[in-house]
């Protein structure tokens, strides 16, 4: 199943631009919104709007007698892979997130790892609970901002992805949800009804997605809207 990502200024904007690359229409694809565009922090800029927009694999009654190389699909046009994250990405990061730990009065170490176009930051101290926060709420805010910061000059083909963990807070959170996705499975195939989740930020919803997308009796889809969008577990 193909899918593309795209960003503007509002959601609808860019559901079109989606559209246009995938060339469907809105009754071809599924659409889930993984972020709502908002006016930006500490005057870091404005955060886009971004989708994913995946195009249902729907096949013709001809499609079944064509050869297999006739009937695939092609891939979507999707954004090249970002420019590799630089010592100048590093840098920013890193004194970003000192002064904001130093303002929170928290001691911590912080180590960076450049790999490919991602940048991981790992905080090790004694008071990180602080800094995961509710659910990790915290955690994921300051990801945000540290994001902002690396990527307020570049464009989207230099875009350099920040991930920001500490006490293995992300596996062990990962773990958690595929553990509860399994269960919560379990009973909807059981009673039969559907299992509705705690609202969940985009990347913990696609956790519970890809834990549960080869399971041959439940169906799992989002609703509703940010922050409190939501995944649905619910038999086939």
């Amino acid at each position: 199943m193909k899918y593309i990502e795209k960003s503007a200024k509002t959601v609808e904007e860019a559901i079109e631009l989606a559209l246009k690359d995938l060339n469907a229409t809105k009754e071809q694809v599924t659409i889930e919104v993984l972020e709502q565009p908002s006016k930006g922090l500490f005057g870091l800029g404005a955060r886009k709007a971004t989708v994913q927009v995946r195009l249902k694999e729907v096949a013709s009654k001809t499609d079944e007698f064509k050869p297999k190389a006739a009937r695939e699909v092609k891939p979507a046009r999707v954004s090249e892979p970002g420019l590799p994250a630089s010592e100048e990405d590093k840098n920013a990061a890193q004194k970003f997130l000192r002064e904001v730990l130093n303002a929170m009065d928290i001691k911590a170490e912080i180590r960076i790892k450049c790999i490919e176009d991602s940048l991981y930051l790992n905080l090790s101290g004694p008071k990180m609970g602080i800094i995961i926060g509710r659910r990790g709420q915290t955690l994921d805010s300051l990801q945000y901002l540290v994001s902002l910061v690396v990527n307020k000059n570049k464009g989207r083909e230099g875009y350099v992805r920040v991930i920001l963990d500490t006490e293995d807070y992300r596996r062990k959170r990962e773990e958690t949800l595929v553990r509860l996705s399994k269960r919560l499975a379990d009973g909807v195939v059981k009673t039969g009804k559907k299992v509705e989740l705690e609202p969940m930020n985009p990347y913990e919803r696609r956790i519970i997605h890809s834990s549960l997308q080869n399971n041959d009796k439940v169906t799992t889809f989002s609703e509703g809207d940010e922050p409190y969008r939501k995944v649905v577990i619910a038999l086939k």
